[in-house]
């Protein structure tokens, strides 16, 4: 079965341009044209394309996303998948713990009515890290 790009494109949610990129990235398989030159692509395209969103959403950059579909386009089955989901899970903690730790220097701050930058950084009762930051920077 042969589809057009527009097909393809709302199928697997993406707009035509970005099917047009992810083509010229080598992402999705050059597709057979039409005698008027028209792309022709098949299931798998659609399948792909959903592939590639799916990583997206899963934290993986389109980079990261290529990669998982280069080595399994390679290997098979076998793609390694298990231990890059595990990296990235190890990755999205850490962006959680960092997140969480933003939150609370925010709330702590509102609570303690930090109302100017300037006062804060001088004040030792301020709850921001102002000391904290310049340590690290000083220690890299």
């Amino acid at each position: 079965m042969s589809l057009r790009i527009n097909d393809v494109a709302q199928a697997a949610g993406v707009n035509r341009e970005t099917l047009r990129y992810y083509e010229r990235r080598g992402l999705i398989e050059q597709p057979e044209r039409s005698p008027g030159g028209h792309r022709l692509y098949d299931e798998r395209a659609v399948q792909t394309l959903r592939i590639i969103k799916a990583a997206q959403r899963l934290g993986f950059t389109l980079d990261e996303a290529a990669d998982l579909i280069e080595v399994g386009r390679r290997r098979g089955r076998d793609s390694g998948l298990q231990a890059r989901a595990q990296a990235k899970l190890l990755e999205v903690e850490a962006r959680m713990a960092d997140l969480a730790a933003i939150r609370d220097n925010l709330r702590a701050a509102l609570e303690a009515g930090c109302d100017d930058l300037h006062q804060c950084a001088s004040s030792d009762c301020c709850p921001l890290p102002f000391v904290e930051i310049t340590t690290r920077k000083a220690d890299a």
